[in-house]
C-alpha cells in the first residue's frame, strides 16, 4: 500500500479499527463518498450494500468517506443502512485529503482503485447501477483494469 492511507486507522461499525495497510492490501478499493442526510446516496447505499455482499470482501473493500458533521452520525447511518466495510473518521485529516484527490464535488460518489489509490475509474456508481445483475463480471472487469 502506497503512502494514501498510511497509518490510517480504519472503523467499522462494530467499534472496531484496523491499519488501512492490512484492510486493503491487494484489493480493488471502493472509495464511497456520502452521506446520511443525502436523499441520493440513501437511494444508492443499498445497492451498494447488495454489491459488496455478493462480491464477498476477499478481493473488494469499500471505504465510506462521510460528509455527516459527525462520527455519531457516520456511524448511526453505517447501522441503518451500510454493509460491513470500513469508514475514515469525520475528523481524520485523510477525509478531506481524499475528497480532493479524487475531486469530490457532490455526492454521492464512488472511486474505484487500486490499494495504493491509483483511479481505475470514478463511475463507480453509474457502473454498479447498470449491472446490478452482473457484480462478479464487473469486479472482474476492476480488477483486470487494475493490473
Amino acid at each position: 500500500m502506497s503512502k494514501l492511507l498510511e497509518n490510517v486507522d480504519l472503523g467499522k461499525k462494530d467499534g472496531s479499527f484496523t491499519k488501512a495497510d492490512v484492510a486493503l492490501n491487494g484489493k480493488i478499493v471502493a472509495f464511497y463518498f456520502s452521506a446520511s442526510w443525502c436523499p441520493p446516496c440513501r437511494l444508492f447505499t443499498p445497492i451498494l450494500k447488495d454489491f459488496y455482499e455478493e462480491v464477498g470482501n476477499d478481493d473488494f473493500e469499500v471505504v465510506f468517506v462521510s460528509s455527516d458533521r459527525s462520527n455519531e452520525n457516520l456511524l448511526e447511518y453505517m447501522r441503518k443502512s451500510h454493509g460491513d466495510w470500513f469508514f475514515v473518521d469525520v475528523d481524520n485529516l485523510k477525509n478531506e485529503f481524499l475528497r480532493k484527490k479524487y475531486h469530490v464535488n457532490s455526492i454521492p460518489k464512488l472511486v474505484i482503485a487500486k490499494a495504493d489509490g491509483t483511479v481505475i475509474t470514478e463511475e463507480g456508481r453509474g457502473e454498479i447501477m447498470a449491472s446490478k445483475t452482473a457484480p462478479a463480471a464487473l469486479l472482474r472487469k476492476w480488477k483486470q483494469a487494475g493490473h
